[in-house]
């Protein structure tokens, strides 16, 4: 499986800040890659950096097998799709006529915007203006500028911050969708479930810097202690570590009845972040 994005010790300064600092990591074709950290962790630095908004300090970046000198170019353009904070729409137009204008650039048959506005669960809105849509509203459609041309790689910064929990699931099973189809989607958040659920990988940034970098599943096995616990039917909780003893103690309650629930305490990427840095991903 190839790599399609590639980043060796990049260092990014503004004046005297060290906003990044030998950022290191490899986004791989048909991947979903989480960039986790709270507000001013550098997220939204590493989606310039890779998108041709900002140049490097210092460092190794390819996307697509391109370099930085060549993300001007249309062809490299036409490949990728974003949703940042510097995407905009036409505000006087309506949600059709914007997204026309972008089919239109890449060359997309209109009809495709109707699949496009059902992903994003904005249909009903098709000939509303842009002005009178709430900034939920405005979300969705600027993912769906980002994805119109079916690119072959996305990268997605905090596109469902502003986002009811049903639109939420609504974009996720778009995305997963997209995904299964082979477009690989790079994903700046701070929100630890959105990570756990859509990523098939997450590095962890903070203060400019890859704190780790796994699977959600193995860091969440990492950071356990690996404890059994287990709510009694008449109320109480008890926690065991896994060794033969209570095996037969848990084997005994099952027989008699007597266990609601048992879970491992495998912590949240919430919990092993603040766990890791001291402070929250919000």
């Amino acid at each position: 499986m190839k790599n399609m994005i590639e980043v060796s010790n990049v260092h990014k300064t503004f004046g005297k800040k060290h906003a990044l600092e030998q950022v290191t990591f490899e986004v791989k074709q048909g991947e979903i890659f989480g960039l986790l950290g709270p507000s001013g962790a550098g997220k939204t630095t590493t989606i310039k950096l890779l998108t041709g908004e900002l140049a490097k300090t210092s460092g190794n970046i390819t996307v697509l097998g391109q370099s930085p000198e060549q993300f001007q170019t249309e062809e490299f353009k036409s490949q990728i799709g974003i949703l940042s904070d510097n995407s905009a729409l036409y505000e006087r137009l309506s949600v059709f006529d914007n997204l026309k204008l972008f089919a239109k650039l890449y060359d997309v048959p209109l009809r495709e915007i109707d699949t496009i506005l059902e992903l994003v669960n904005m249909q009903g809105e098709k000939r509303t203006t842009v002005s009178k849509l709430s900034k939920g509203m405005k979300q969705r459609i600027l993912l769906a500028k980002a994805l119109i041309h079916q690119p072959k790689l996305i990268f997605l910064d905090e596109p469902t911050s502003a986002l009811d929990p049903a639109n939420v699931v609504h974009i996720h099973r778009g995305l997963q969708k997209l995904n299964d189809n082979g477009t690989t989607i790079f994903l700046n958040t701070h929100d630890m479930e959105e990570a756990t659920e859509l990523c098939d990988r997450v590095a962890f940034l903070h203060e400019g810097i890859i704190q780790e970098l796994d699977k959600p599943s193995d860091l969440r096995y990492k950071y356990s202690t690996h404890h059994i616990h287990i709510e009694k039917t008449n109320g109480d909780m008890i926690a065991l570590e896994p060794n033969d003893k209570n095996a037969d103690i848990i084997a005994s309650l099952i027989k008699q009845n007597k266990m609601r629930s048992m879970h491992t305490d495998n912590p949240t990427l919430g919990q092993i972040f603040l766990k890791i840095t001291g402070k929250e991903l919000a």
